[in-house]
Formats: structure tokens, C-alpha cells, sequence
């Protein structure tokens, strides 16, 4: 087998993946918007309740206190 050959061989193979990998993209239904796609995707994970806390006292910390005349 020549090297033309095998490349041309090795390129339809890659080709026909890529075909193949598109075509399974395509045929899953998708949110348009890429906040859809994880929306819920931590809702059972521990970890994550407790990085929504730090972030709410983060920004707590931040706010302007009224006392400051804010």
C-alpha cells in the first residue's frame, strides 16, 4: 500500500467520524441558550450548596452598608 493510499484511507475514516459524531449531535435536542443545558446540573451535589453560601456572603460583604449614607 502506497503512502497516498493510506493517508487517503486514514482521511475517509477520520471523515466518516466526524460525519458520524455530527450526525449524533445534531439528532440530540439541544437548548438554544447555554445556560438551559446546566441549569439543575448540580442541584443534588453538596458542594455546590455550600459555593452558593460563600458567594451570598461575599456579596454581602460588599454591599454598601446604610449607616455609610449609601
Amino acid at each position: 500500500m502506497s503512502a497516498n493510499t493510506l493517508i487517503e484511507s486514514r482521511l475517509s475514516a477520520v471523515e466518516a467520524a466526524v460525519a458520524e459524531l455530527q450526525r449524533r449531535l445534531g439528532s440530540e435536542s439541544q437548548p438554544s441558550n447555554w445556560l438551559e443545558r446546566f441549569t439543575g446540573a448540580f442541584k443534588d451535589e453538596p458542594a455546590f450548596a455550600e459555593v452558593v453560601a460563600y458567594g451570598k456572603a461575599l456579596r454581602s460583604a460588599d454591599a454598601p452598608r446604610e449607616s455609610e449614607g449609601h
